[in-house]
């Protein structure tokens, strides 16, 4: 797919255009999160991503191809966020406290509320193809595996107990940050998903 952002003088209803991919596909993650993918239909794409029918068949093949470029364009912005949330040089305790952090302000208030692309796609992970459940499961794997190398280059530093069991208390952490991403769609303000992040670092002590 060629990325451009140049657009296009007006055109009739359906001829396709050009358009910035990137942009467009940030609004369709949002449907996608809002709604599922089972519930969003093409006409709730094109519409959000403020497209021309032509334009999304002329760049993607299908639904699930518009799904998997947007969840690929999700994951690498997600990925570059948390890297900006865990700079260099920050000590491994404190990079744990900010991963647990991210996650929590992800779960509040209306970014809560619009969901988690992985999150939901996991609650339906047996309905997709391989292509799709590859990727859930590495984004999954991508956050445990920072925090399992967190906690034991905390351990070494002595700022984490070396009682704790490193691979099982990064699974648990996942299972917490994720649980925020679902449960965030209920509601839920910042200062409460602040507190459950916080009580997530007494699993070091």
């Amino acid at each position: 797919m060629t990325d451009t952002s140049a657009t296009a003088p007006s055109r009739s209803r359906g001829r396709p255009r050009e358009f910035d991919i990137d942009a467009a596909l940030d609004k369709a993650v949002a449907v996608f999160c809002e709604r599922g993918f089972y519930a969003t239909s093409i006409v709730d794409l094109t519409n959000a991503m403020d497209l021309a029918s032509g334009s999304v068949y002329k760049a993607f093949k299908d639904k699930q191809a518009v799904f998997i470029a947007a969840f690929d364009r999700m994951q690498a912005t997600r990925d570059e966020s948390l890297r900006r949330a865990v700079e260099p040089g920050l000590p491994p305790r404190e990079a744990i406290h900010r991963v647990l952090m991210f996650h929590a302000d992800a779960s509040s208030g209306a970014a809560g509320k619009r969901g988690c692309l992985l999150a939901g796609s996991a609650m339906v992970l047996g309905t997709f193809e391989a292509d799709v459940v590859q990727r859930v499961n590495t984004g999954f794997r991508k956050i445990e595996t920072l925090i399992a190398a967190l906690i034991r280059a905390g351990q070494k530093d002595g700022s984490i107990s070396k009682r704790v069991d490193g691979e099982a208390t990064a699974r648990l952490m996942l299972c917490a940050m994720q649980g925020m991403r679902v449960i965030g769609k209920t509601g839920r303000t910042r200062a409460q998903m602040r507190q459950t992040a916080d009580l997530a670092m007494k699993l070091l002590d």
